[in-house]
């Protein structure tokens, strides 16, 4: 019988995930949106929910293998529609504390990784279903307040999306375990194990989604591994409910690990740890260019490849054949170019018109854009509101103003910004005679869509245009009738968007539906949550058994 130290090592290896497990998760179906009506009675939670929060702003400290930190480096996360409200205080980690969540992650990995894949699954179970009752009117104020979602908005991202990333990454995960060898000689079984990555993920956050921030996080933890968790500053409050509604459901202590810090500093210092094993990231191109070649540049002292999921920017279009139907794509433009202040990674900020349906197409905009409320977010007649912050909003109105001077552009509506109360830029509509226009081809990340208008009988010549004219490639859409003339245009511009729509808006990527993610200079087009997205933070291990002694080292034709 092993005894001590022998008998504490056979147990804790005798522990082990289930590669493929015979138990079946419940059935996987996608969250209804909410009820918001006047009366009802989660509207009524959410509205107290906001005015508690607007009342008690919360203080939400760096948490390292489950001990609360707080640092004399204090920052503040303000309300976008009302900036001189703060609605948290956080704090950043410095280096040492950015290598001690590090440090924090290797040591629960090895652990957790061998929990047994029911056991992880039940965590991310869980924390969907108190997402969907207990947590729902907080997790919807606070991203109505931190980051200035309506309440449809916030519906759509926080409650339902989040929901459908951590069941359908279960489903997923299910259905990669599952992948098994189908074929075995006689007297060999095969199998593989769908093991967790060696070492530690990074996962860094936007603020534009909730849902991806959770996603960001929960994706790589679901499969065995540790994270550090950098959450994004404009989105704090939103992060912050859903890593302590993560731990309320079960997650061990240093799985994740949440530390807000600076961003540079982060970065710098994950890619040069040597346990790195993989980014997880959801920002601007830019900034996934530089982890990534800080990555390139340190390439010899990992102790495995890492792996790089991200999603980036885009310049997403709305191209308009002849033969489209007007009013859809009035309403489409609109959704896609203004809901959320146009600053979904999806939103149309390009768009192409046939001159014989242009007046009647921007004459539908400017009368749809006109009747449009910006306000506060909390406010359920506004259809959105302000912009993340006063960068964004500087950055937005410097290309109104570029607007305003070039004379091949024309401002047909919008145009204004006012900063007093909330970082607010009026829904704008740009009408240009250069399809190479600066605001054709460069991200604004606002609620501006600018739109050139070419003759009928260059279609395919502006097919040609449109795939040229932007480095990214995450959406598009394409308005057509004619059966044979889209699937022609669908062939044309097949790599100019990892979501394509036919007769659709660029926005509203469904989870289990269209799985999202584009590529060109818009990410890696890894497809969050999907099978695709669950393999990646796997390291799968074949393993073949002999069932059979093997009975002889020589092969029959040499005892001929």
């Amino acid at each position: 019988m092993l005894t001590g130290q022998a008998a504490r090592w056979a147990f804790k290896h005798s522990v082990r995930s289930l590669s493929n497990p015979a138990v079946q998760i419940p059935t996987v179906n996608n969250e209804p949106l909410s009820n918001f009506m006047p009366g009802s009675k989660l509207l009524a939670e959410v509205q107290q929910e906001v005015a508690r929060m607007r009342e008690a702003p919360a203080d939400i400290p760096i948490v390292i293998g489950g001990k609360e930190i707080r640092t004399d480096d204090v920052k503040t996360q303000k309300i976008p529609h009302d900036h001189q409200k703060t609605v948290a205080q956080f704090y950043y980690a410095d280096e040492a504390l950015i290598s001690e969540g590090i440090e924090s992650c290797l040591a629960a990995r090895q652990k957790w990784e061998l929990t047994p894949w029911e056991h992880r699954s039940a965590v991310f179970l869980k924390a969907a279903d108190l997402l969907a009752g207990k947590y729902r009117a907080k997790i919807l104020a606070s991203t109505i307040l931190g980051q200035s979602k309506t309440l449809q908005q916030a519906d759509i991202d926080a409650v339902a999306e989040t929901i459908d990333f951590y069941r359908f990454a279960v489903k997923y995960g299910e259905d990669l375990y599952r992948m098994q060898p189908s074929h075995h000689s006689p007297g060999v079984w095969n199998r593989v194990e769908w093991r967790g990555l060696e070492g530690f993920i990074a996962a860094i956050a936007p603020f534009n989604f909730t849902a991806i921030g959770g996603q960001l996080w929960g994706t790589p933890a679901l499969m065995g591994n540790s994270v550090i968790f950098k959450p994004c500053d404009t989105a704090m409050l939103s992060g912050w409910v859903l890593f302590d509604l993560l731990r309320e459901a079960g997650l061990p202590d240093g799985v994740v690990n949440f530390v807000p810090a600076d961003g540079p500093l982060f970065g710098n210092t994950i890619i040069k740890h040597r346990d790195l094993a993989g980014i997880s990231f959801t920002g601007s191109s830019p900034t996934f260019r530089t982890l990534w070649k800080g990555v390139g540049e340190n390439i010899e002292k990992y102790r495995t490849y890492p792996r790089l999921v991200g999603e980036t920017g885009g310049k997403n279009y709305h191209l308009v054949h002849p033969s489209a139907c007007a009013e859809s794509v009035i309403n489409g433009t609109i959704l896609s170019g203004f809901e959320y202040c146009g600053q979904k990674c999806s939103a149309v900020s390009r768009m192409y018109l046939p001159a014989s349906l242009s007046d009647q197409i921007v004459k539908g905009l400017v009368a749809g854009v006109s009747a449009l409320k910006v306000g506060p977010a909390e406010d359920p007649s506004s259809f959105t509101s302000a912009v993340i912050d006063q960068n964004s909003f500087n950055k937005i109105k410097s290309y109104l103003e570029y607007a305003k001077d070039d004379p091949s552009c024309e401002v047909v509506i919008g145009g204004g910004c006012n900063d007093e109360v909330g970082y607010y830029v009026e829904p704008t509509v740009v009408m240009t005679t250069d399809p190479k226009c600066k605001l054709m081809v460069e991200e604004i990340f606002g609620p501006v869509v600018t739109v050139y208008v070419y003759e009928d009988n260059d279609w395919e010549s502006t097919l040609d245009l449109v795939n040229e004219t932007s480095p990214y490639a995450l959406t598009g859409s394409i308005f057509c009738k004619d059966r044979n003339l889209l699937e022609a245009a669908h062939q044309a511009l097949r790599h100019t968007a990892g979501n394509i729509y036919f007769n659709d808006k660029s926005t509203g990527s469904v989870v289990g539906q269209q799985p999202f993610g584009g590529s060109r200079a818009s990410g890696t087009n890894d497809k969050a949550v999907s099978l695709n997205l669950i393999s990646k933070w796997t390291s799968p291990q074949a393993i073949k058994e002999s069932l059979v002694p093997l009975s002889t080292h020589t092969y029959p034709y040499m005892d001929q």
